[in-house]
């Protein structure tokens, strides 16, 4: 198999028979015409391969797709307009009315609001279990529910989840294993090496890069994407294909993107983990982190995303979100650019207060996406931050 960077450049993008050009085409076109009318009948009927409306496929997009399997080693993925649909699509075309579905507690908050609010709403029951409770996740999957879903690391708080743990438990018990793998990239994890059996992602964060594009993307068997791609079309949370052609151009230096925001993240925790204004430093590369043995086993790079919380009070948090001048004070992660925000009242402001606190979402986090900018200046620019507080 061909290395990360050599995938992320060349793989589902031959060059254009047509033209010559390198460069994947954008296929920007609602439908596709036929000369024969038997022909366009063997399309729709999936009897024949071709396109026919690009809500269904589109060759764009399809190229994108195949660069994601391969970089998560696995048959087959789609992508979406957005993680979120990604995320609720992947569910729906699995779960129904009666299923149970056991999550762990630390989620992204939308993904949050999606499993406390919207699926029980539908009659499908839900088991919110602590993250790295063993026992709770032993004894829920004993209800032997259709979908196990962990996010690893967690957001914000960077939990680390034992995936080939996780996908024992599930497995044992007749479940499906999703992982979000956001926060990580396909860069430094591949779930499904672990057991996992559907991989999601919000392609607007590391995958994309760039900060520019909105899209969701879902990567397993062809037996699991097949039925989440059936209900995509129903549904219509397709990708189009310029933002796909945007993402497969933000792709291409994904894998060196991620390094080297894998590097000044560990410098900048280091940096805040001595510092006499920070409280604690949440990383899983650093060897203080409570699950690094477990990063260390399944992750070969331990991510741009960290978080820590100030020694003061929730206004001081505020005061240096505002103080920092190289980051930007914004939602979203994984771009080029350094960003910090504050949980409390951003991504995570719609989850309860309870589980705020039983998650560790205090008022005085702070959650920093790191981008590639010099290590040295994101470090004396949080130095300069803290020191206003």
């Amino acid at each position: 198999m061909a290395g990360d960077s050599t995938l992320c450049v060349h793989e589902g993008e031959p060059v254009d028979e047509t033209t010559g050009s390198v460069v994947t085409p954008i296929y920007q076109t609602s439908t596709f015409a036929f000369h024969d009318a038997e022909e366009l009948s063997e399309v729709v009927r999936g009897e024949k391969s071709g396109y026919v409306y690009s809500r269904w496929s589109n060759p764009t997009v399809e190229r994108l797709e195949q660069k994601l399997a391969a970089l998560e080693s696995v048959e087959d993925s789609a992508f979406f307009s957005s993680g979120m649909a990604a995320i609720s699509t992947a569910l729906l075309s699995i779960v129904k009315k009666g299923d149970s579905v056991v999550a762990i507690r630390d989620l992204y908050g939308e993904t949050y609001r999606l499993f406390t609010e919207f699926l029980p709403s539908m009659g499908i029951d839900v088991s919110l279990i602590d993250t790295n409770d063993t026992e709770a996740l032993a004894n829920a999957v004993e209800r032997k529910p259709k979908v196990v879903y962990i996010e690893t690391p967690t957001n914000p708080t960077m939990k680390v989840v034992d995936i080939a743990y996780t996908a024992k438990l599930a497995h044992e018990a007749g479940s499906l294993l999703f992982v979000d793998n956001t926060f990580a990239s396909p860069i430094n994890q591949r779930p499904v090496k672990h057991g996992a059996d559907l991989v999601l992602h919000s392609a607007t964060k590391c995958i994309n890069g760039h900060a520019d594009v909105i899209a969701g993307a879902v990567a397993g068997s062809k037996e699991i994407v097949s039925k989440v791609r059936k209900l995509r079309r129903v549904l219509g949370g397709t990708l189009d294909p310029h933002a796909a052609w945007l993402v497969l151009r933000g792709m291409k230096t994904m894998a060196i993107r991620v390094r080297a925001q894998n590097s000044n993240a560990m410098r900048l925790a280091e940096y805040l983990e001595d510092h006499p204004k920070v409280k604690f430093v949440h990383y899983p590369g650093l060897k203080t982190h409570p699950q690094h043995e477990i990063a260390r086993k399944q992750m070969s790079g331990y991510g741009c995303m960290l978080s820590f919380e100030i020694k003061g009070s929730m206004a001081q948090a505020m005061k240096f979100t505002e103080s920092v001048k190289i980051a930007y004070l914004a939602g979203s992660l994984g771009g080029v650019e350094t960003l910090v925000s504050q949980p409390s009242t951003l991504t995570h402001a719609q989850m309860k207060d309870e589980d705020k606190k039983r998650t560790g979402i205090s008022e005085t986090l702070i959650r920093v996406s790191v981008g590639i900018e010099d290590a040295e200046d994101i470090i004396e620019d949080f130095g300069r931050a803290l020191e206003s507080v």
